[in-house]
């Protein structure tokens, strides 16, 4: 794997006029204050077009460090947000401006629905979508990918929409899980790699199957498992932590 530090040519959707310009006017630079952003392979993220981006989550001060790491690819970060988000006052609207894409919680139908529609948007727009797999910070405790749920798989096969794994690892240093901010020193190493699409072929034909479903989402966990293996030097577990084996709740915030 590769290790580029220049930046691509910009995307259409980036060099476009729009609120991400403002926004990136202000968290790039505070975000490179703190984190130092080492990107592999960043050519496997689509220059164009409709994707989904399923990345670890390790720590709650990941998701500025995956923004920065599209950002710097040439395309514009948006994630896959809790619906509910979208009706708060002002956050709301800055949902909605950027592009962020909302998740229902209700009833399989409506979900199914939803994800049509959002995965339609995608393409339609030609945007791409960061979506946590895990749903919520890992419970691993060692900092591994956990079980993961369908939403990013879903979205992915509603549309054709390639799905791509990616894995991050520093970001934890800065904010570990569950504990308090360490600020300094600044311009801690993060390493982000990028894997290519997984291959969802074999999964189309049944795609509205809950079983296709979770046999897919393993084989999306097992790559972003892999790329995380590599970043840290050490081999991933056999099996990934199921917070139902162990009496744990899973509450996410980003993915369903």
């Amino acid at each position: 794997m590769a290790v580029t530090t220049g930046r691509l040519r910009a995307s259409p959707e980036k060099t476009r006029p729009s609120i991400f310009w403002p926004l990136a006017a202000i968290v790039v630079p505070l975000a490179s204050l703190l984190f130092k952003v080492e990107i592999r392979d960043r050519h496997k993220l689509p220059r164009e077009g409709a994707y989904v981006l399923a990345p670890n989550h390790a720590s709650e001060i990941d998701p500025i460090v995956i923004a920065l790491a599209v950002w710097r690819m040439g395309r514009a970060p948006r994630f896959m947000a809790k619906e509910s988000l979208f009706r708060v006052p002002v956050l709301g609207w800055v949902l909605r401006v950027t592009g962020m894409v909302p998740v229902a919680r209700s009833t399989s139908a409506a979900a199914s629905r939803a994800t049509l529609e959002a995965s339609e948007t995608l393409v339609r727009h030609g945007r791409g979508v960061i979506v946590y797999p895990e749903g919520t910070l890992t419970r691993d405790p060692g900092l591994w990918p956990m079980r993961g749920k369908t939403g990013a798989v879903r979205l992915a096969l509603a549309g054709g929409i390639p799905l791509i794994p990616m894995a991050q690892w520093g970001a934890e240093q800065v904010l570990p899980r569950y504990g308090k901010l360490k600020l300094w020193p600044l311009r801690r190493r993060v390493s982000v790699v990028v894997g290519d699409p997984v291959d969802l072929s074999a999964y189309e034909r049944t795609a509205s199957q809950p079983a296709t479903l979770v046999a897919a989402t393993d084989v999306l966990m097992a790559e972003i498992s892999g790329l995380l293996s590599g970043l840290r030097g050490e081999p991933a577990p056999a099996e990934r932590w199921n917070p139902a084996d162990h009496g744990q709740k899973e509450t996410g915030r980003l993915e369903s």
